[in-house]
């Protein structure tokens, strides 16, 4: 999942933007280390190499999906050889070790409160900050593709429903499944099979824009949520990830495969209560695909 404009790396600071769907190896710098909040945000690792601002407003640096987070929250900066928060005139206050603060230098273990989100301030060198992140990717990552596994998929999903809901914009979602799949393992291994699952996976997260969402939600299945979508642009979306599949053989091992997809695309719609009435008409259309005789979109 290839993320939009952010200035820290991909799938360690995201809420929202997610990219590459390429899981960051935890690194030893400076960092908060997210201890409270969403489950996709727990043991999540937020690296301090410059000032970073948290909020809600899509230009933060860390966008924090919370009504109870401010636009604009707090601001976390480097000062003298460490670091120091300092709110930003946020509506219900920034929080150090449970007391409020307009400004504070951190020290080792300091618990910041943005809303719902606590934050634990672990300098350079921490091992406990390698430790989180780690746990974190095994929480969230689906080790073999490297994309969110089903689990942080839906709830990042659902969150995706719930922003277009309150600002009136489009969303949309593509399920990816590969053609003829048992065909790859039966023939060539299941070795060749995982390879092609990582490939195809490279290229779905090569294909998606900044902003979109991209997981395996099932053994060869694959899914795309599209924020700011209709159906039409869904449609150009799949018919994008299709072509850079079906374009050249993937790589398993010595061998060359040419191997394809079929696509189901859905819109969000303003009778959808939640995500799971988004995510049957994609699966439906997927099938449609497949009956209508795969390397296709259909939606």
């Amino acid at each position: 999942m290839a993320s939009s404009t952010r200035s820290m790396s991909d799938a360690e600071t995201r809420i929202r933007e997610q990219g590459s769907g390429e899981a960051p190896s935890p690194g030893g710098g400076a960092c908060l280390v997210v201890v409270e909040g969403d489950a996709e945000w727990l043991g999540r690792r937020i690296p301090l190499d410059a000032e970073v601002v948290l909020g809600r407003d899509a230009g933060c640096g860390v966008r924090l999906e919370s009504d109870d987070v401010s636009r604009r929250h707090a601001r976390v900066a480097p000062a003298a050889g460490g670091h120091a928060v300092a709110d930003l005139g946020s509506t219900n206050g920034t929080f150090v070790n449970g007391e409020e603060v307009r400004a504070r230098r951190l020290a080792r273990g300091d618990l910041l409160r943005v809303g719902p989100f606590a934050l634990e301030y672990r300098p350079a060198g921490d091992p406990a900050a390698r430790l989180h992140a780690e746990l974190h990717l095994r929480a969230t990552v689906d080790p073999l593709t490297r994309l969110l596994n089903r689990g942080a998929f839906e709830e990042a999903l659902a969150r995706e429903v719930a922003r277009a809901r309150r600002g009136g914009t489009p969303l949309a979602v593509l399920i990816v499944d590969v053609d003829h799949f048992k065909r790859v393992n039966d023939g060539h291994g299941h070795a060749a099979g995982d390879a092609v699952l990582r490939e195809i996976a490279s290229r779905i997260a090569a294909a998606a824009r900044g902003g979109d969402v991209v997981g395996r939600i099932g053994g060869e299945e694959m899914a795309v949520a599209l924020p700011g979508a209709d159906l039409a642009a869904a449609r150009e979306a799949g018919e994008r990830i299709r072509a850079r599949v079906a374009g050249t053989a993937l790589a398993a091992g010595a061998l060359g495969l040419a191997v394809t997809v079929s696509i189901g695309a859905a819109a969000l719609l303003a009778a959808d209560a939640d995500a799971a009435p988004l995510l049957a008409r994609a699966d439906a259309r997927l099938y449609q695909a497949k009956r209508s005789g795969r390397d296709r979109v259909c939606g």
